[in-house]
């Protein structure tokens, strides 16, 4: 009875400041023209009409598989690039400032080279993602990989395990939990970053719809579509969450041991 209690003390303190801001906002709505603030019924309308129509909702599929695509992509690169980052440290000294010079470039100037380099929508968005994304995938994979104990590497060694044995049994669950919190950053990140793309290089998605009820005048429908990434972006977020209540079960246990 006390976890109920608890959990319905947890989700309504949760809840509290988003009705707080649902309440302001339809306050504001009965005052305001409904072309600035649209009644929250209108919202919600207009959000119901994306989910049950496919031919909206595979806007929003196009842009939730560019950003999983896109984040795939660099994550990949990311690890072979902190791996022989780690490995060897005249790599190191060359590639770490080019990322640091990358990370300093607006993502809006990625998407006007990637208009001027490629022509493929997909492609184009593609490498939007990667290199805005690859300098922290890197960067937070390296520092993970740093901060693995010496003492563990060398008492795992001392059993001459065999390389993928070494990866699997002590290098991945040591940098998993730095990973998982990659993801849930760098998901933020990219879900801006591939609306901005789709904005002025795109023909379908989320970022083109928005596009769309700027020049309507829609913000009913600008509200609706931003809502299906934000919904995107909590839905993933709470899913690696989830891996991590599951994985790391064995952290809370110890803890209480100790």
């Amino acid at each position: 009875m006390n976890g109920i209690e608890s959990f319905v003390r947890r989700a309504a303190m949760l809840a509290i400041p988003f009705v707080f801001l649902a309440v302001v906002w339809q306050a504001v709505s009965l005052v305001m023209p409904a072309f600035v603030f649209p009644s929250l019924d209108n919202i919600f309308n207009r959000t119901l009409s994306i989910l049950e129509s496919w031919r909206q909702f595979s806007d929003v599929l196009a842009t939730v598989s560019r950003i999983l695509g896109g984040l795939a992509g660099a994550f990949i690169l990311g690890a072979i690039f902190a791996s022989f980052m780690m490995r060897f440290r005249f790599l190191d000294k060359f590639i770490s400032p080019i990322l640091t010079f990358f990370q300093g470039i607006p993502a809006l100037s990625w998407v006007v080279f990637a208009i001027i380099w490629f022509r493929g929508t997909e492609f184009r968005i593609f490498f939007i993602m990667v290199a805005t994304t690859l300098p922290a995938f890197t960067f937070q994979i390296l520092d993970a990989l740093r901060g693995m104990q010496k003492d563990l590497i060398e008492m795992v060694q001392s059993f001459r395990p065999t390389r993928r044995k070494i990866l699997t049994a002590m290098i991945v669950p040591a940098i998993l939990p730095e990973i998982l919190t990659a993801w849930k950053v760098n998901l933020g990140n990219a879900s801006r970053v591939v609306v901005v793309a789709e904005l002025v290089g795109a023909t379908d998605g989320i970022g083109y719809q928005l596009m769309q009820q700027q020049q309507l005048f829609d913000m009913a429908g600008a509200l609706a579509w931003t809502l299906q990434i934000v919904f995107f972006v909590v839905v993933v977020q709470q899913i690696i969450s989830l891996i991590e209540t599951n994985v790391f079960r064995y952290r809370a246990i110890s803890e209480r041991t100790i």
